[in-house]
């Protein structure tokens, strides 16, 4: 198998691994608000969604997942590292976060993401996700 187009491993001060960063962000702020129209907006129609425990979500599922609800009282992400290919973007960081659980309380998780970004129209967006645990 051979790639195709230019591959870049970018440092965090590049403006492309900026712009990628607020991509990832702007999902991170999106999945804590709640805020359908925005996921809906920055994700593709194709959208492949992996979670830690190996289930997949589509769009749909991803988005309505978690609109209008607050699935999150918090989260981090750490150890970010990006590489462009042409006009996908490979983002991967730890991913800390607390979970709003329906019976009130709430529980933890600790995982590694790696997100795929593609570029469409001038702007980001997310066209797969896969998390997988890390140690506690």
């Amino acid at each position: 198998m051979q790639l195709t187009g230019r591959v870049a491993m970018l440092t965090n001060n590049s403006a492309e691994s900026g712009t990628i960063a607020s991509a990832v962000a702007a999902l991170r702020d999106a999945m804590l608000a709640g805020d359908g129209a925005a996921l809906d907006a920055m994700t593709m129609d194709e959208l492949t969604y992996g979670h830690s425990n190996s289930r997949l979500e589509d769009k749909a599922a991803f988005v309505s997942g978690l609109d209008g609800k607050n699935a999150f009282k918090a989260i981090d992400l750490s150890d970010h590292s990006f590489q462009l290919v042409g006009d996908v973007a490979i983002a991967r960081h730890t991913f800390d976060c607390v979970n709003n659980l329906p019976d009130g309380k709430t529980s933890t998780a600790h995982i590694r993401v790696l997100q795929v970004w593609k570029s469409v129209d001038g702007a980001w967006k997310l066209l797969a996700r896969q998390a997988s645990p890390l140690p506690v």
